[in-house]
Formats: C-alpha cells, structure tokens, sequence
C-alpha cells in the first residue's frame, strides 16, 4: 500500500489525515467532499506521490462502502414521495433519463467509442448524486419547498433506474452473444424472482417483529442493520446480481419497517466514512499522463450534462403546468453525474466492457460538472433572477399544476413535532390533537411505539432527540412547535443544539426536572420549559382559586400556543 511507511496501521492514519486536510480545504471552497477524497487518491496515487496502489485493505473498505451506499438508498426509498407527487416525479425521472442517455450515447459515438462504450459513457451521465443534492438543499433550507421535493421525487426514480441498469450490465457480462444474453436475462429473472419473493416473505413474517425486539439495544439495532446489508449484497453476488444490488434490497426490505429513519441516521456518518476509500482508490487508479487526451471529450459531454439535463427538466415540467422557476431550479439539481456514475463504470471496468481510459473519462466528468454543478446550486437564485427574462419558453400560461399543488399543501403538515411519548408525552399529544392540531409523535422506545400504534394515535416515528442526522430526515419547515416531554437535561440540550444546526425557524418547548436546569434549558434557547410537578401544583392552586388571567388551566394558553 504505502511501503515507505513501513506497517498498514501508519499507512492508513497518513492517509486519513491527508483526507481530512484536503477535505477541510474542499469545504472552504464550498465543495462536496467527494471531489476532494478523489484529489486525495490522484495525490497518493501512481501519478503523484506513489504511496497508494490498488491493495486489499482500501478496496475491501470501499467494497463495504458502496454496499452500505446502496443500503441507506433502499432504506430511504420512499414510495409515498412519488406517490404524493403524482406523475411528476416520474414523468421527470424518466423523460431525464431517456434524453440524457439516448443523446449522450450519439455523442459518445462521435467522438469515436465503440459502442459498448458508448453506452456506458452514456447511462453515466444520466445520474444525479442524490447525497450531494438532498445535502445542499438542506444547507439551503429547500428540501420542504416545491422544487426540492419534485427534485427527491425524480432523484428516487433514478435510483431504482441505476439499480436495474446494473443488473442488466451484469446480464450482459455474463452472456457472450445475443443468445447467450436471452439466456442469462430469462436466469437473472427466475432468481430474482426467488431472491425478490424470500425477501419479502422474510419482511412479512420475520424482520419486523425481529427488529422489534433488536431495537431494545440501538447498538445491536445497527450492528443487524449493517450485517443484514452486507450478507444480502454477498447474496447478491453469488446469484450473479452484483454486490450493489443485494445491499439495495437490503434496505428496501427495512423500507417500511418504523425504525428505518433511526437506522439510516446512525448509519449515514460510517457510509461516508467508509465511502471515502472507495474515492480515494478511484483517485488513486487514475493514470494523470492519460487524461490529458481525455480533457476535449470531457468537456463537451460536461458542457452537456451542466446544460442539457437543466433543459429537460424545465421542458418537462414546464408542459406539466409548473412555473419557470420551479422548472429551473429543481432542472440546477441533475446538472452533474454522481457517486452512482462511477460505481457504474467501476462495474464495467471489473466486467471488460470499458477500459481504464474510459473509466478516467467518467471521472473527470464527474470531477467537473459536481464542481461546477455545487456553485450553481448554491446560487441558484441569483442564476435565475439573471435568466428569467429568457426563460418563458419553459412556461405556460398558466401554471395550474402549481397553483393545485399549493391548494394541496395547505391541507397537509405536522403542527407540532412531539419527542417523548410516554405518559406525560401521551398526555400532551393528546389533548394538542383533542384542540385540532396535527402532532409528529418521536420516541426512541419501540414498545412506545407499538402501544401508540396500536392506540390509533396519530403519525409517529422512531427515533432519537439527540441524532443530528434523523432530526434532518423530520418536517421542522413545516412544525411551528417542537416539544420534548423528555425530564433527561442533556438529552434537550443535544435536542436545542440539533435545531440549531439544522436551522429550525419555529419555537421549542422542552420539560425539565428542577429549575436549575429550567433556567439553563432557557439560556440554551428554549422558548418554553415544562416541569411537570410544579406546572401540576400551580394548576391544582389555579383552580382552587380560579384560573389565572390568560390561562384556561389546562396548560395551553388562550392564545393556542403550548404554555410553560
């Protein structure tokens, strides 16, 4: 791996903090870590420093990284998001797909490929990171709004689309001519029938109630969660689907189950971790003294994904009656190929169709549009507020679909985001939906959980105050309160610091035990402090001697708001 240091333990703390030196760097430039991982590989590489050649320890870590990629891809597959967004997203995902691959195809063979080649070129320019995307619409708070939801809903489409197009590249592989192909097509769908069908009998009778007992322990929750994703992807393998498509799978199979936002969010921090090494042995594959002939074609097929992939997105939803704006700003999110592109090509590589030229070519796509793509996201507005006077041609005259879909916004929502859903919790959430406000139930507790369910008592997820990442995948754009019945002082300082972070713009009421720790919840941010023994004296007093001015006594102010 890196001889000059002598023992693999000093080889990966060398390469480690050189990530994570590059990688600081990437993040002042506002750059997604990817491209900087990917410098770090060129930078040990053959082509540079010689410290890293392909070994087995940086690629089995990469192995278990893409594995667990495709893991938490699954797990978040949220079918109701396609659902909710009607046709859009799929008439999006789709129409972007097929323009993106059938052009990028002619002009992969006009620049001279084969056509095997050219096909691969081709379907790598047709996906969109989903990661890098849902991160920086989060930095910019639009996850919630209406472009940032049909872009999720298209990039959902996408991930199923690349799943299936590395099965059937993997058919091809194993196939050597056209009748050898119908052949191994008809095998790849009688075993993925039988994988597909074990699976769910195993969703329906086994995993469910097994994670149910799991969860009582959050560690061995995730250790099962990681070891269920790698054993399927080896299942994967062995059934001739590739390991990519198994781990997928793996976490459909948990997609539904109540715990998968819980375990998605312990998982994210070791997936990019682990994510990391696979970059940095792209990088450090990449032969420097080859791209150079590679820059021409690079460019041109850049150039086309920065901007033709925008132009059918707008295209398409511009006939679908959304405005220009909704248009241009969700068509910004696919102007770049992702992580999903050079797994692709890794997998043609490993097959023989491509050659490592071709690989160095995706790459560098790659390397440029999510570079220049990140910038154009980010300034998404001021772009817009430069290119609207041109950009009519993309929009009806009247934009119906959007004016419906405000309508229907209004409808839905979560008022109040409750943690903690034990008697005191239950007791709130209650008497909040008795008074017709809509209440997102959270507790960390699966017998909670079931007991709330079984209770018929109103939406509820399982998860943890105090994870940065699962607060991330909750509604706060659309909560006005979030409330913690939980009495543990660390836990709602984890939990303020948290919505903080993820620029929560509404108001937060937490419970405390004393008031000590009421005045240092207060100082932390907290806009009301609940303590339950003394808030139940002062009520027992109030109604003894009539209830005080602006309270009604049941511990919500006239004014509808939860009360201290």
């Amino acid at each position: 791996m890196i001889p000059v240091f002598g023992d693999v333990f000093t080889e990966m703390a060398v390469l480690l903090l050189l990530a994570a030196v590059i990688g600081a760097i990437g993040v002042r430039l506002r750059q997604p870590l990817i491209v900087a991982f990917i410098a770090v590989g060129v930078l040990v590489g053959p082509s540079a420093l010689g410290w890293v050649s392909a070994n087995d320890q940086v690629d089995l870590l990469a192995k278990l990284g893409i594995a667990l990629l495709l893991f938490v891809v699954g797990l978040k597959l949220d079918l109701h998001i396609i659902r909710a967004m009607g046709p859009v997203a799929l008439a999006t995902g789709l129409g972007q797909v097929f323009f993106t691959s059938v052009v990028g195809y002619f002009i992969a063979l006009a620049l001279g490929m084969a056509p095997v080649t050219a096909l691969y070129v081709a379907v790598a320019l047709t996906f969109s990171s989903t990661i890098i995307i849902v991160k920086l619409l989060s930095d910019k708070r639009e996850v919630d709004a209406l472009h940032g939801r049909i872009a999720i809903g298209f990039l959902i489409v996408q991930d199923i689309v690349v799943v299936l197009a590395m099965i059937g590249l993997t058919a091809l592989g194993e196939a050597g001519d056209a009748a050898g192909l119908g052949r191994e097509a008809l095998a790849v769908l009688v075993k993925g029938a039988l994988f597909i069908a074990t699976i769910g009998l195993l969703m329906r009778y086994v995993l469910t109630p097994l994670l149910h007992q799991l969860a009582r322990s959050p560690e061995l929750l995730v250790l099962f969660a990681i070891a269920w994703a790698v054993a399927l992807a080896a299942a994967g393998a062995q059934l001739g689907f590739s390991k990519e498509v198994g781990a997928f799978l793996a976490g459909v199979s948990l997609a539904s189950t109540p715990y998968r936002e819980a375990i998605g969010a312990r998982l994210v921090s070791l997936r990019d971790f682990l994510l990391l090494f696979f970059f940095i042995d792209l990088g450090a594959g990449l032969d420097l003294s080859t791209l150079g002939a590679q820059v021409a074609p690079a460019l041109l097929l850049s150039l086309f994904v920065l901007i033709g992939n925008p132009l059918i997105v707008m295209v398409i939803l511009g006939a679908m009656g959304y405005r220009k704006r909704t248009g241009f700003l969700a068509g910004l999110t696919v102007a770049q190929i992702s992580e999903f592109s050079l797994i692709l090509g890794a997998l043609g590589l490993s097959l023989g169709h491509i050659d490592a030229d071709t690989m160095g070519l995706i790459t560098l796509v790659g390397l440029i549009t999510i570079s220049a793509s990140t910038y154009m996201i980010l300034y998404s507005h001021p772009l817009y507020e430069r290119l609207a006077p041109w950009l009519g041609v993309f929009e009806r005259k009247r934009a119906y679909r959007e004016t419906a879909q405000g309508r229907d916004s209004e409808d839905k929502g979560v008022d109040v985001i409750l943690f903690g859903l034990g008697r005191f919790g239950t007791g709130i959430g209650r008497e909040l939906r008795q008074r017709g406000y809509r209440v997102l139930g959270v507790d960390f507790d699966p017998n909670l959980i079931r007991r709330q369910v079984s209770n018929g008592n109103g939406e509820l997820r399982y998860g943890d105050a105090e994870d940065p990442e699962f607060l991330a995948s909750l509604p706060l754009g659309e909560a006005r309160w979030v409330l913690s019945s939980l009495r543990e002082t660390p836990v709602n300082l984890a939990l303020l610091q948290g919505l903080r972070d993820q620029g929560y713009q509404g108001r937060v009421a937490v419970t405390a035990h004393a008031a000590g720790d009421a005045e240092t919840l207060r100082q932390a941010g907290a806009d009301r402090v609940l303590i339950p023994y003394a808030d139940a004296v002062r009520e027992a007093v109030d109604k003894l001697l009539g209830a005080g001015e602006g309270d009604d006594g049941s511990g919500v102010r006239r004014d509808g708001e939860p009360g201290a």
